[in-house]
């Protein structure tokens, strides 16, 4: 795995105000993937609603941090380590004190069996807020899958039944927004263009419409479902369009359909970029405060949330229970399922393995020029990796998924998460014996 590029020189054309739309379009074709610094009837159509480009005709809270206090039916805190995961405690002990961490979060939650693992190291505890950059995505992706389910926003229909403003670009779909299959240019560490998706001080609404007309006009844009990019404007247009499909802002959303049923406690969407000056590739100075981000309407949809350990294997467990929470059925598990099918090899047979927010096959070069998957056959491992250190991934057909945290970068995180794999998965039979 190669580390990601540092996006301090993306953050030196934030005086152009790159998403007015008057910005020139760079002539560079060569696209570099790299990580993102994710109640009506079932019968109900989604509708077209009519908003004005420049402002967000939804309400909109900054971020979502919520205690609730409903019953749980899987416990996750752990009184006692289980003695199948001494390896596990041992490898993350040894791999924190040698790269000289401030610490680590894991937790292992099993479909039948409830949380099996729940640790910390150094200074987090299951208390701890960390940011998780693009780990965010398959929790984003649930979303728009979950007004799916409800009638409320076709993934295969074009945006332009949506939106208002998606121009050239209409036919493009919700799930070709998910899974890096729109033709818009993904993420790079140098492109001003899509700066928007970075600033805290516009919004989810305009930031969306902005990008769509900067996009049509971008010799880079190629037909959906052509090319894999990873990542960048196309995230902020999928929340957008869950905004106006549902007449709901994304933190109402995100309470609606996760805090409230799976009783998270501390687990919402944020812009830390400018906000916490992250801006270099590595963690920022930051232990999980939230009073130091301050309110937006344009949270980072590919990247932007923060969460503890627990309230993440929650959002595992749900994945696994084939889309229940707590007895609640958030997404369908025919939902579910769709996320985790290979679209971008389905569709245009790209050799990159990718669903819905899921790498659906092991990745060769994560974050570098051209990151394709790995002859390795191994377990079926779906991955969630993110810029910081975090990794989510689950194992279908084995009934158990992981959630691991080092404050770090990309490649520390995937580095111990490597080590982790076989540990975990002998350590889950052997508790299951």
């Amino acid at each position: 795995m190669t580390s990601i590029r540092p996006l301090v020189c993306l953050f030196a054309f934030l005086p152009l105000t790159a998403c007015d739309g008057n910005n020139p379009v760079a002539t560079d074709a060569t696209d570099q993937v790299i990580e993102e610094t994710p109640t009506t009837s079932p019968n109900d159509k989604a509708t077209r609603i009519e908003i004005s480009a420049p402002s967000s005709s939804v309400k909109s809270a900054a971020m979502t941090s919520t205690s609730v206090s409903e019953p749980q039916l899987l416990e996750y805190e752990m009184t006692k380590i289980p003695e199948s995961f001494a390896e596990v405690t041992a490898a993350v002990e040894n791999f924190v004190s040698n790269k000289n961490l401030n610490g680590a979060g894991l937790i292992v939650v099993d479909r039948d069996h409830g949380v099996r693992y729940h640790n910390h190291w150094g200074e987090f505890s299951s208390d701890r807020i960390s940011l998780i950059a693009s780990t965010s995505k398959v929790v984003s992706a649930g979303v728009l899958v979950h007004l799916h389910d409800r009638g409320l926003l076709d993934l295969e229909a074009p945006i332009s039944d949506v939106v208002n403003y998606a121009g050239r670009l209409g036919n493009i779909t919700s799930a070709q927004l998910l899974s890096g299959s729109s033709g818009i240019p993904g993420l790079r560490a140098d492109d001003a263009l899509y700066i928007c998706m970075f600033l805290p001080t516009t919004s989810l609404q305009k930031c969306a419409s902005d990008g769509l007309s900067i996009a049509a006009s971008d010799p880079r844009t190629v037909s959906p479902d052509s090319q894999f990019r990873y990542g960048g404007m196309s995230w902020q247009i999928a929340g957008a369009v869950a905004e106006v499909a549902s007449g709901k802002s994304w933190s109402e959303l995100i309470h609606e359909i996760y805090v409230e049923p799976c009783g998270l406690k501390s687990f919402g969407y944020t812009s830390p970029w400018i906000p916490l000056r992250a801006i270099s590739g590595d963690y920022p100075d930051w232990d999980g405060d939230l009073s130091l981000l301050p309110p937006t309407d344009n949270p980072h949809i590919g990247g932007g949330a923060y969460a503890t350990t627990g309230d993440y294997g929650k959002l595992l467990s749900m994945h696994l229970n084939y889309g229940k929470c707590n007895g609640q059925q958030v997404l369908s598990e025919e939902g579910v399922e769709i996320m985790q099918q290979t679209r971008s090899g389905e569709m245009y047979r790209s050799p990159i393995g990718y669903g819905l927010g899921w790498w659906t096959k092991e990745i060769v070069n994560y974050g570098g020029a051209a990151p394709e998957a790995s002859d390795n056959p191994g377990p079926r491992r779906l991955r969630d990796p993110g810029l910081y250190g975090s990794t989510a991934w689950i194992q279908p057909d084995d009934g158990f998924g992981v959630y691991l945290i080092v404050e770090s970068t990309s490649d520390i995180g995937n580095q111990l998460a490597e080590q982790l794999y076989p540990l975990i998965e002998s350590a889950v039979v052997a508790s299951n014996d």
